[in-house]
């Protein structure tokens, strides 16, 4: 049920790529508008995790799973029926607050359930394989689904899936909640809300507005200011939302960095990808989906085996072994040319596939672990923002290398070309734009196709380079900062916090 419930999010956050062209046909939608039918989601998802991770600990996990659930399908029947692009923006916005009830409720009850630190690993490390499977169940659902039906039909299939999430939830999960409640925190949910919030606004519009752009400035400055006020209020108040403290136990710390750095490399490199795969290669998105099967597979394979690797070598050496894999596979992908064989640049796809498996389900048993169970939610609920920051950061850096290398390539064969004005606009602004103002130069068309293609896979290959340095920078904090082998510390994190919470809370 925990795992239904989680592959319906996953699935969610691919699966609508591939309606991106009906979207656009139908019900007329501008490129700012399809990227908000997306961004809206994740804005909101985001937004709420802490709020939503600490009203689970309060009020009971099931409650707010079998909750989120039912906002979830009310979100996607209502996405299913919009008829304009506006509406949809909005249906999917709803559908971020189900979201958030449901992420963290998976992986706080399944803390909850699984005490024992190896059965616990050996839980999350299913459970983060199965992520895996969602990432390439949305692009080969979606395209199937595109092919007999409309659009809406993208939305109507979680409709099933959630339904037999509820019926399976109520009768297999339990109730759990934190019984040391303090009082509600409505000021730092607000200001992590609005922080989180305007934070993930400046990154989304970053690739398309620029750094220097004053919305995304904006959005910088309002993010980071209620970042730090929410910081000193927690640190102010007796009963906080997210207790602060636990950043300095340097487990849920240097965990939390693999996690965001982690997905920064995986989010970033499958934004690029994707466009490799459909616009340099030339696959319809339902064969791009196809193609990522082996990601997939490669995920659900490793991530299992990492809990017995683990319990060998601890999780310090395991989460370095992965991110070194990882880093191996960005810079083999860097090496990629505009008529690379699908089978030799899925090798080190799936390499990457297999480091991140190895590395994620460490390093969340690590952040849950280093918790009293009683803030499964809470803590949950960071682990599922840093995967969220981290992802919107690696597409909003990384987006923007390739961008400034793609548009100074594009200018530069601009003048053998003879491009200007909104031809030359329409092609520096995307590999999809180059393409388009392909087609308007005639017998140059084919010659100007290859050298956008060769543009885009030259930035491509500086985006990917960037993000294996960030990923060596992960390493290093891991290797320096996490605790060699973490079950010792986890025992007696929980014993303490059944004995003494507050003290644990005030010590960490």
């Amino acid at each position: 049920m925990l795992i239904l419930s989680m592959t319906i999010i996953v699935m969610d956050n691919t699966i609508l790529n591939v309606a991106i062209p009906s979207l656009i046909s139908d019900l007329h939608a501008s490129n700012s508008q399809v990227q908000w039918i997306i961004d809206s989601y994740t804005l909101v998802f985001a937004g709420l995790l802490l709020t939503t991770g600490s009203l689970s600990d309060r009020f009971g996990r099931k409650g707010a799973l079998q909750a989120g659930i039912v906002l979830f399908m009310a979100g996607s029947v209502f996405s299913a029926l919009a008829t304009s692009a506006s509406q949809l923006i909005v249906t999917r916005a709803f559908m971020g607050i189900g979201g958030a009830l449901i992420m963290p409720s998976t992986l706080s009850i399944l803390t909850d359930v699984f005490r024992d630190p190896k059965e616990r690993g050996r839980a999350i490390a299913i459970w983060a394989g199965f992520s895996g499977i969602g990432v390439a169940l949305g692009p080969i659902t979606g395209g199937l689904l595109l092919q007999h039906f409309s659009w809406s039909s993208v939305f109507w299939v979680n409709v099933p899936i959630g339904v037999l999430a509820l019926i399976a939830g109520g009768m297999l999960l339990t109730t759990s909640r934190d019984p040391n409640q303090g009082k509600l925190d409505p000021l730092g949910s607000l200001l992590s809300m609005v922080g989180l919030g305007a934070l993930l606004y400046g990154i989304i519009e970053v690739p398309v507005r620029g750094w220097s752009d004053s919305q995304v400035i904006a959005g910088f400055v309002v993010g980071i200011l209620a970042i730090a006020s929410f910081i000193a209020w927690e640190l102010r108040i007796d009963h906080p939302m997210l207790d602060m403290h636990f950043f300095r136990n340097p487990r849920f710390a240097a965990a939390n960095t693999a996690v965001t750095l982690t997905f920064f490399a995986m989010f970033g490199s499958l934004f690029l990808m994707t466009q490799y795969w459909q616009f340099v290669h030339g696959y319809s998105p339902l064969e791009a989906g196809v193609r990522l099967v082996p990601y997939a597979l490669a995920m659900m394979i490793v991530a299992p085996l990492s809990a017995r690797i683990v319990e060998r070598m601890g999780s310090k050496r395991v989460i370095v072994i992965g991110l070194f894999l990882v880093t191996i596979s960005l810079l083999l992908l860097s090496l990629l040319h505009r008529d690379t064989p699908y089978l030799i640049a899925i090798i080190p796809y799936c390499l990457l596939s297999a480091g991140v498996g190895m590395t994620m389900p460490p390093a969340t048993e690590s952040v849950m672990g280093s918790l009293p169970r009683e803030k499964a939610g809470v803590g949950s609920a960071v682990n599922d923002t840093t995967r969220q920051m981290g992802g919107a950061l690696g597409v909003a850096f990384i987006g923007s290398v390739v961008s400034s290398v793609y548009g100074h390539r594009v200018d530069s064969i601009a003048k053998t070309f003879g491009l200007s004005g909104q031809t030359l606009s329409e092609a520096r602004s995307s590999l999809g734009g180059g393409l388009k103002a392909a087609g308007d130069l005639g017998d140059q068309a084919l010659s100007f196709s290859i050298a956008v293609k060769d543009a885009f896979v030259a930035g491509l290959s500086s985006g990917l380079r960037l993000a294996s340095i960030v990923v060596v920078l992960a390493a290093v904090v891991v290797w320096r900062y996490l605790p060699a082998r973490g079950d010792d510390h986890v025992d007696e994190s929980i014993d303490m916090a059944t004995l003494e919470l507050s003290s644990l809370v005030a010590g960490e």
